[in-house]
């Protein structure tokens, strides 16, 4: 008798449930589950039945429609806080779809335009052995356009499958020497080798304010005071001459013929500190540019050819070349105190121009 008597207030109370709004979706949801979990119990007999991705989902689904207080006894494999943790997760994914702003950023820096990643790629491409600083100092003075090394890095190594670090890279040459404009020049002397294995001594003369280079004069074999004395005014006829000329201890600039050369120029004379190169700063690092830049690049045949293609680098440094030291600007424009009105290029109208015998090509307004 008591069990008809349950049997029946069970009945009655499910009917209560049924008639409810939405009470259809909770009885079945219910029936559904505890079909589900015994399926999950019986499956292979196991003590401790593994739940595949197919039955969270579906236990997690059903739990829509069974009411928090139903739960606890509803639930025989998983527990309460187990369903209601992945209810609370729908609930929130849920309100983030609705409230949450629908526009997508992505985190991280601003890309750059396409059309400014493309011009560093082809001048990687064009120029191998440009640094990045070297890259970033001539867009600016190509484009004015504002691109640091760091982001021509990030572009390099993003986009450039042979990008490898700029060896240039670095500050600029400090010096104790007062910048005195027109009045400051630096000589100094390199040896170089041909392609018969002839040596050529170079004998090279800049400003010191602009970082111009006044010219260069080629010797073969050996040399001697008057040979000194015949580059260094080969390099100065037709132009005009400093009030101060520094150079280095070397034994040639001792020579009698050298002193009274300069005493007949009325040129006053200023030595360095004997083996400290770093006193002599910015002639010592026009060789080594010239050195790294453009003869490791190129072979030469004999005196007139060296001449002919340094005075092609001499050309292509002066006018095209920028300066971290310059505030990226070239030597002619800092020479000619801002009178000459810097072409700016537009990236939609541009196209590449050689130098020094197409082994730099650098961008030009078409």
């Amino acid at each position: 008798m008591r069990e008809k008597f349950e049997l029946l207030i069970h009945f009655v109370l499910m009917l209560f449930k049924l008639l409810k709004p939405g009470g259809v979706k909770a009885v079945m949801a219910e029936t559904m589950l505890t079909k589900q979990q015994l399926i999950v119990i019986n499956r292979g007999k196991k003590r401790a039945p593994k739940l595949t991705g197919f039955n969270r989902f579906y236990f997690g689904f059903l739990a829509f429609f069974v009411a928090e207080h139903r739960l606890q006894k509803v639930a025989i494999v998983l527990k309460p806080a187990t369903i209601l943790r992945f209810h609370k997760a729908l609930v929130q994914r849920k309100y983030s779809i609705l409230y949450s702003n629908k526009t997508k950023k992505k985190p991280g820096r601003k890309p750059q335009a396409q059309k400014l990643i493309e011009l560093v790629i082809e001048m990687k491409k064009r120029n191998p052995s440009f640094g990045y600083l070297r890259i970033s100092m001539q867009i600016y003075d190509a484009f004015d356009i504002v691109i640091s090394p760091f982001a021509v890095s990030r572009v390099l190594r993003k986009h450039y499958k042979n990008s490898h670090p700029g060896k240039g890279e670095g500050p600029s040459w400090l010096t104790f020497i007062g910048h005195m404009k027109d009045s400051l020049w630096s000589v100094d002397l390199f040896r170089c080798e041909s392609i018969f294995l002839h040596s050529h001594w170079v004998m090279v003369v800049i400003e010191q304010y602009t970082r111009r280079i006044i010219g260069f004069s080629v010797h073969r074999g050996d040399c001697d005071g008057i040979a000194y004395c015949g580059m260094f005014n080969e390099i100065i006829s037709r132009k005009g001459l400093p009030k101060y000329l520094s150079s280095d201890n070397d034994p040639l600039f001792r020579f009698y013929r050298w002193k009274s050369n300069l005493r007949i120029l009325d040129i006053e004379e200023i030595k360095t500190i004997p083996e400290t190169p770093i006193s002599h700063p910015f002639v010592e690092r026009l060789i080594g540019s010239v050195r790294r830049e453009y003869l490791d690049h190129v072979f030469f045949l004999n005196k007139y050819d060296l001449q002919k293609k340094l005075d092609h680098f001499q050309e292509y440094y002066n006018e095209t070349r920028a300066h971290s030291s310059l505030e990226m600007k070239t030597p002619i424009h800092i020479a000619s105190e801002n009178n000459i009105e810097r072409k700016v290029v537009s990236l939609d109208n541009c196209r590449w121009s050689s130098h020094c015998k197409g082994l730099y090509k650098l961008p030009v307004a078409a």
